[in-house]
């Protein structure tokens, strides 16, 4: 009886052994086969290590004060001091409350490119379809600059015309740009109007693969045009839905400084006032780079938790994940 067990454990451990060995072989020989392939890589590899991961390195100064006198390794140690003068500061709970609240706006948009990509699919006529795309993409392609000044003359109190009208209509001139409580709709709304049609670009591409013979099925079964978009668009391009809004979420502390800062001002700072600028304002301007860099550090390891968790959630909920 022990025989045949340590027998059977000695074929066992070689049948391992067996496999292990010919998937190394298998594998070296997919490596010589695609060699060039990988030579390929190389350049992008080192791009990658020189620019992204050897300047994590400077995460230490977080825990430095660092003021460009010294170099950082020289720089004197001081802990988590630069961490509890930002969570102990009386603007904490402002400026996480301005930053969630853009982003969980800006994120309820999420569906309107897909609606939109559902929308475009649906155009038969070519160069009519072209022509709309043209109109949607175009104001991804103007500078955030020129954004925020156009934003500053169509709802200027008085002289915007989009004031004008709301004026003529209400009789009232509504001051849009000196509201707090109507700067994140600002905000929000025109950058959906300047991303709308980039966004849906990557819906667009995926519908173009959906198989025509789909629809040719459900059309002899009956379905009329909006079930089909339900049952055979919809999800066909649910796994880039699932990527692109893990990636989103994963961004959910990481509202831009640049359009924030643009449209501020002393009336609507209490709205306006978020993390990216605190880090410019304190860190960049103030040259308190310690700050910057702790706050930073924090606000991209809640975002690191946020794609975990949400990217676990996609897996278990559906076959799609980012690993």
């Amino acid at each position: 009886m022990r025989v045949n067990k340590s027998a059977n454990a000695i074929a066992e451990r070689n049948g391992r052994e067996a496999l292990a060995e010919q998937k190394h072989s298998k594998g070296w020989m997919y490596f010589k086969r695609n060699f060039w392939l990988y030579m390929f890589i190389i350049p992008a590899l080192i791009w990658l290590i020189i620019f992204c991961y050897v300047p994590m390195s400077g995460i230490v100064v977080a825990f430095k004060r660092y003021t460009g006198a010294r170099s950082i390794w020289e720089s004197k140690w001081v802990g988590w001091k630069h961490f509890e003068s930002f969570f102990g500061s009386y603007y904490f709970g402002l400026v996480m409350k301005n930053t969630l609240t853009l982003s969980l706006y800006s994120l309820a948009t999420f569906p309107l490119p897909i609606i939109l990509a559902l929308m475009l699919n649906e155009i038969k006529n070519e160069k009519f379809k072209k022509g709309i795309q043209t109109i949607l993409y175009a104001p991804h392609f103007i500078s955030i600059v020129v954004v925020c000044s156009m934003i500053s003359l169509f709802f200027a109190k008085n002289t915007g015309f989009v004031t004008q009208i709301i004026e003529s209509i209400t009789g009232t001139s509504p001051e849009w740009l000196t509201s707090a409580k109507a700067y994140p709709h600002i905000y929000t709304w025109s950058g959906v109007w300047q991303n709308l049609g980039w966004n849906c670009v990557i819906y667009v591409a995926a519908l173009s693969g959906v198989d025509p013979t789909l629809h040719e099925a459900a059309t002899i079964d009956g379905a009329s045009r909006f079930k089909r978009i339900l049952h055979v668009n919809l999800p066909a391009i649910t796994p880039t839905i699932v990527i692109t809004l893990i990636l989103r979420v994963g961004s959910i502390l990481s509202v831009g400084a640049d359009k924030a800062l643009l449209l501020k001002n002393g009336l609507n700072q209490d709205a306006a006032e978020i993390i990216a600028t605190l880090v410019y304002e304190r860190g960049m301007v103030g040259a308190d780079f310690g700050f910057g860099t702790a706050v930073g550090l924090f606000t991209n390891v809640i975002n690191i938790i946020m794609v975990l968790t949400v990217n676990w959630i996609a897996s278990k909920v559906s076959e799609t994940s980012l690993f």
